[in-house]
């Protein structure tokens, strides 16, 4: 797949210009010279390109990294994605001082390959190199394809590398799945942009998500022989489930000594440490103590830059992180 993308690259920096004069739509293969791009390098042009070069990097990165997950899951391997992201960057930083066009591993071109039976890199380099060939040494016999051949290829492919078996569990889904999938597809054809499609999409999902951890969050409760009342916490501790967890506590009823464990949870955010420090206050109000059992590392850590919201007693408890109010 690097192999793809950088040889790609390649065929763009060396192969291909447009005629705009005859015939757009016309090939001619050749070298073009290495230049500099005459632009003002000033914070007026990066203002105008940043955003036009935002939505091709986030549409290049997303194809790229959906080719490299299509492949891992056809040939049962691991890919590494951070050096298909750098190997991307790198050939289309270059592409542009040869008067290129950016471009990206595509999906169309990699199922074409796999299907037919190729597995090792070496089969990238050799369909690149090939396509490199044909793009130089065959540009006045690609002119002469019909327009309409080759968008019927490409509505082949497409419907080749469709997941069909998707509209089969479609009513098997969770609904937050299929409002997402259809909002992108949606934002994707109204807006034309790709980029923006997948960021709102992502958002939406990571809300679901949060909406419904928020939910799974419990307690199990039990007065131990000594009368101390135990609190085992199940489920993360975050913004969304800080309420749902205020509610697990009878701070009235309870007896003088409380202790929350957290083996089963974590705390996650400032709002999850506001709401054990409000809970803890709520307590010493009523002149009751609350310990915290097992936090872990990130847990301690998070309660530590908390600049003293919630103090951290570990002598009472030597082997866990105890909390006293």
């Amino acid at each position: 797949m690097v192999a793809i993308a950088a040889v790609f690259a390649v065929v763009e920096i060396f192969g291909i210009s447009t005629k705009t004069v005859s015939d757009i739509a016309s090939v001619a293969g050749g070298f073009p010279p290495f230049h500099i791009p005459s632009v003002p390098f000033n914070l007026e042009t990066l203002q105008i390109i940043s955003p036009y070069a935002l939505v091709m990097a986030c549409v290049g990165l997303t194809e790229g990294l959906l080719t490299l997950n299509l492949v891992d899951e056809i040939t049962g391997t691991k890919g590494n994605s951070n050096r298909e992201c750098l190997a991307q960057g790198t050939a289309n930083l270059l592409n542009g001082f040869f008067t290129g066009m950016g471009g990206c591993p595509m999906i169309a071109q990699t199922f074409v390959n796999l299907s037919a039976g190729a597995r090792a890199r070496l089969s990238g380099i050799i369909a690149a190199l090939t396509i490199l060939a044909i793009i130089l040494f065959g540009a006045p016999i690609i002119g002469r394809v019909p327009m309409a051949a080759l968008t019927g290829v490409m509505m082949m492919v497409a419907i080749g590398t469709f997941e069909w078996a998707s509209f089969r569990i479609i009513n098997k889904m969770p609904k937050a799945d299929i409002i997402v999938g259809i909002l992108v597809a949606a934002i994707t054809v109204w807006l034309h942009n790709l980029a923006l499609a997948v960021l709102i999409g992502v958002i939406i999902a990571a809300l679901v998500f949060a909406w419904e951890s928020a939910k799974r969050i419990r307690a199990k409760k039990y007065t131990d022989a000594e009368g101390v009342k135990h609190y085992e916490i199940y489920g993360p501790l975050f913004f969304g489930s800080t309420t749902a967890f205020s509610e697990k506590f009878d701070v009235a009823n309870d007896p003088p000594n409380v202790i929350i464990d957290f083996k089963e949870s974590r705390i996650s955010d400032m709002s999850a440490i506001d709401a054990v420090h409000k809970l803890s206050k709520r307590y010493a109000d009523l002149g009751k103590t609350v310990r915290l059992r097992h936090l872990s590392a990130d847990c301690r850590r998070l309660l530590a830059n908390a600049g003293g919201v919630i103090e951290v007693d570990i002598m009472d408890d030597p082997e866990y992180r105890v909390t006293e109010k």
